[in-house]
């Protein structure tokens, strides 16, 4: 009897290691600041859905995108470092809002240009056609045959 109370307390005390060395497993070894890996993941382009941010899809490759994140910023990187790792990796498509330098930028000011562009042209065009204009005298119209207008009113008269 004593045997099978050794086995069992063998067996109890593997599963409870095997169970903790799972849990600790499964936790980072570093603290990573889970509002720092939601930043980056939502500036990142998924590479499957690709109108997604990888903080949004359910993609088995967003997810591995997050765990490269939080594998990254666990060994110390600092958030600019990893999003940079991933243009590195990927190019600047990678990102969902194209970064405001170079040839970039005029993604950013083209369309207010136009907009403003817009609201000008708008607003020349109401100034002009709300201007009061002269009216304009009316061609003559064909002379009125006095036979004709007599014999109307001799008409309207009769019936």
């Amino acid at each position: 009897m004593r045997s099978r109370d050794l086995v069992a307390v063998v067996l109890l005390v593997a599963a409870l290691a095997f169970f903790v060395w799972s849990a600790r497993a499964q936790t980072p070894a570093a603290s990573v600041d889970e509002q720092d890996l939601h930043e980056i993941a939502a500036r990142l382009r998924c590479v499957v859905c690709q109108n997604l941010s990888v903080a949004d899809s359910p993609s088995e490759m967003a997810t591995q995108m997050r765990g490269v994140i939080r594998e990254r910023l666990a060994a110390g990187d600092r958030p600019e470092q990893v999003v940079q790792y991933f243009v590195d990796k990927y190019g600047e498509w990678i990102l969902l809002s194209p970064r405001r330098q170079g040839f970039t930028l005029l993604v950013w000011v083209v369309p207010a240009v136009a907009a403003l562009g817009g609201v000008v042209l708008a607003g020349w065009l109401i100034v002009r056609w709300s201007r009061r204009r002269e009216p304009r005298p009316s061609p003559p119209g064909p002379a009125v045959d006095p036979a004709m207008s007599e014999r109307i009113r001799r008409e309207m008269e009769s019936s």
